[in-house]
This record gives structure tokens, sequence and C-alpha cells, in this order.
């Protein structure tokens, strides 16, 4: 699912090919539309696959600090990220919800 090659970080998962050194997704070769923040947060997800991180650990890795007690940003994007996912690779789920924890991104679905 990882590839390095040199400085380049790439990820992987199935028809999808997250870049953050381009700024860019690309699911079959072509650009996802995504904005900086689902891009942030898609390759947070996606350089700790198969971990679950909990909600704060990425709203602080995508934002820069702490979340606020009643900020919903970071289910918000998810929500969103999933969307933009589900429309371009709908044979895939790869983020899963652990209620109570976070987030672990997965193309297997369990």
């Amino acid at each position: 699912m990882y590839e390095d090659k040199g400085r380049t970080q790439r990820y992987r998962a199935g028809r999808l090919e997250v870049r953050p050194d381009e700024h860019a997704a690309l699911v079959d070769g072509r650009p996802l539309s995504l904005t900086l923040r689902e891009l942030q947060l898609l390759t947070e997800l996606a350089s700790n696959a198969e971990r679950i991180m909990s909600r704060e650990e990425l709203y602080e890795a995508v934002w820069g600090r702490p979340p606020r007690r009643s900020d919903r940003s970071l289910d918000v994007y998810v929500s969103r990220l999933r969307a933009k996912l589900g429309g371009a690779l709908p044979e895939l789920r790869l983020i899963h919800t652990h209620t109570g924890i976070g987030y672990r991104f997965s193309p297997d679905g369990g």
C-alpha cells in the first residue's frame, strides 16, 4: 500500500493513489477533486493504513491544533471525503468508523 520512490511518497489502495508531495489524489490516473483539508485527511489516514486513529490525533495532524470539545469538523470532512471516494470507487469502502475511538483507512472492508 505504501511506496517510497526516493523522496516521493505515494500511497495506494486499489485504483486510488495518493501523492502528498504533488498535492494529488488519483483514481485510475485521473485527479480526484479534493479540497486541501480533504487531501490532508486522506494522506494522514492512508499513511497510517490499517491503524485506528483517534479523532483527536487526526484533528491535530490535519488542523495543527487540538479540537475544541464540540467541534465536529473532522466528522464533516470524513463524510465529504467518503462521498467523493465512494463516487469514484464505489466498489471500495476505504474509511471505517470505530465508534468512540476514531477512524481507520483500509481497502479491505473489515
